[in-house]
């Protein structure tokens, strides 16, 4: 048997996850998910429906909405079709309008590829409304069509094998971030916060579909101090929601 070494103290809670969906399958409904996110100490998570970036983005845009109303834990994530670069800037700007601060792009389930047209002109319209990006897709590929636009985007498929490729990014591009996710080897985390600083971080799950305990008991043993564990817990997604 594996004896785990125990939990600093001041670690139980993490304040944000950044990657949190819900939908209609049983165990992806909104309460279904708070539990869980409870259940392994999360105490609130940027939501976004599932219907919008699969099925139908006004209404799945509006389901988020709705779904923060009834859980106060969890924050409005906004989404587009990139398929669709036309309908998204009528969107975009309804969310901006909502008061919708982040917005979720979903390029590998889309079939957008990095060097589509309709993706630019998303995120140049994301950026010049001041929202907050998260992405999916693999780095190496997915970190061109944001770079050199002013963007804060959160990379939320970043591997531990992409350490190096994320830190060489993030020196030039300031708000560069990546969930800690599947940064799962022996100093992938530390090795980030110690070249580009904490602030390159934040916490992510991808509950539902993911199973919580990995990210959060690799986070929570991580070796980072106390101002760097608190800003990759919550401290990066609170600034990009205006609470810092």
């Amino acid at each position: 048997m594996v004896t785990l070494p125990p939990v600093p103290a001041g670690r139980h809670e993490i304040g944000i996850d950044v990657d949190v969906l819900f939908g209609a399958v049983p165990h992806r409904q909104l309460d279904a998910v708070a539990r869980q996110q409870e259940s392994h100490g999360i105490r609130r998570g940027l939501l976004c429906s599932l219907r919008s970036p699969l099925f139908d983005v006004c209404s799945g845009n509006d389901e988020t909405r709705k779904a923060t109303e009834l859980q106060h834990r969890f924050v409005p994530v906004g989404s587009v079709d990139i398929r669709d670069a036309l309908g998204a800037e009528d969107e975009i700007g309804r969310l901006a309008e909502s008061g919708v601060r982040i917005l979720r792009l979903f390029p590998p389930e889309q079939r957008a590829e990095p060097c589509s047209p309709g993706l630019a002109a998303i995120i140049d319209l994301a950026v010049g409304h001041d929202l907050v990006l998260l992405t999916s897709g693999d780095f190496s590929r997915f970190w061109r069509p944001f770079a050199d636009r002013g963007a804060r985007v959160c990379f939320l498929d970043v591997h531990a094998c992409q350490v190096a490729d994320f830190v060489v990014m993030a020196r030039r591009e300031p708000g560069f971030v990546a969930s800690t996710r599947m940064l799962v080897g022996p100093d992938s985390i530390e090795r980030v916060a110690g070249e580009v600083g904490a602030q390159h971080l934040a916490y992510g799950s991808r509950t539902p579909l993911h199973d919580i305990t990995p990210s959060a008991l690799r986070l929570r043993l991580a070796g980072l101090t106390k101002q760097e564990w608190n800003q990759v817990a919550g401290g990066t997604a609170a600034a990009w929601l205006g609470e810092l």
